[in-house]
């Protein structure tokens, strides 16, 4: 009798869980996504970005002695770069999409500027009537000796939206576990680069189509973690993305972790890390305020719409 039941036990734990419903899950995402967009603009945190890349070598060889025989290898550089960080909108943008502003803090431990002037440049930034501000912001980031920069990766759950759902082919891939939480596993690819990720190099800028997986708890959907990646040209790009429920009930990004690989071979890695968001009144005057609890002491809902 012990052992039939140990047999059925076992069969329980092993047997394959329900299939969940697609369209179900998908709208559960789409509804965090809208959440994400109605509060992100009013959010503001420290992002810190180690990035690990192989540079050209030195120029410098030694003419004479055992140095000069030896092949020439590239260099390794890692830098750390601090920042205070905000989403917002360009004004003159006709998709009024929701973008990544930066402004730096600190490079490799040497102050750059106050958190207080770089919180002012910020709300400049998400205020301004035109997308030049942005642009400076990017070359001032880049200008700090980084490398392969991607933005937006922070806020790829706003690629799942309804009306940007539209766009995806989408089907369940099975089954995970992101930390703690068990998650289905679902498979996506963009079919038109319209939502593709922005990248920059150098002074080119391009949109990428995307595909990988998204990751939703099981218990009610919660989007955990997103993967993405991109090939063209023997080159591939690849990130992954994982989110955390903030105290102010919407999904904050808290860590992404970007790769830049040519042909095989791995040469830029940047890790970006997110303290814990922020919320602020106004934007043309950044006011951070208390989360506001309800008299029976759980933190108030996001805003929604």
């Amino acid at each position: 009798m012990d052992s039939m039941w140990w047999l059925a036990t076992l069969a329980l734990a092993f047997s394959p869980s329900p299939q969940p419903n697609l369209e179900g899950l998908m709208s559960r995402v789409a509804e965090e996504a809208e959440i994400l967009r109605q509060n992100a603009p009013r959010a503001l945190t420290v992002e810190t970005l180690e990035q690990r890349a192989l540079m050209p070598p030195s120029r410098f060889r030694p003419r004479i002695g055992k140095g000069a025989a030896e092949p020439v290898k590239p260099r390794l550089m890692v830098r750390e770069i601090i920042s205070e960080y905000s989403v917002g909108t360009l004004k003159e943008s006709a998709s009024n999409n929701l973008v990544e502003f930066r402004q730096v803090i600190s490079v490799d431990g040497r102050r750059v500027q106050s958190e207080e002037k770089a919180r002012h440049a910020l709300s400049l930034g998400v205020t301004s009537p035109d997308d030049r501000i942005r642009k400076r912001m990017l070359e001032d980031f880049a200008r700090n000796g980084l490398v392969d920069l991607a933005t937006d990766y922070g806020i790829i759950l706003l690629a799942f939206s309804k009306r940007l759902q539209e766009n995806l082919d989408t089907a369940l891939a099975g089954e995970a576990q992101v930390g703690t939480d068990d998650a289905w596993v679902i498979a996506w690819k963009q079919r038109d680069t319209s939502a593709g990720m922005l990248e920059f190099r150098g002074n080119q800028a391009a949109r990428r189509i995307l595909q990988g997986t998204l990751m939703v708890r099981k218990s009610d959907g919660l989007p955990l973690r997103i993967e993405a990646r991109s090939e063209h040209d023997k080159i591939l790009d690849e990130a992954t993305v994982d989110y955390v429920l903030s105290a102010h009930g919407f999904l904050t990004p808290v860590s992404v972790i970007f790769r830049h690989v040519v042909d095989g071979q791995l040469v830029t890695e940047n890790h970006y890390r997110y303290e814990p968001f922020k919320m602020f009144s106004a934007a043309a005057e950044i006011k951070f305020t208390e989360l506001q609890e309800s008299p029976s002491g759980t933190a108030a809902p996001p805003a929604k719409k």
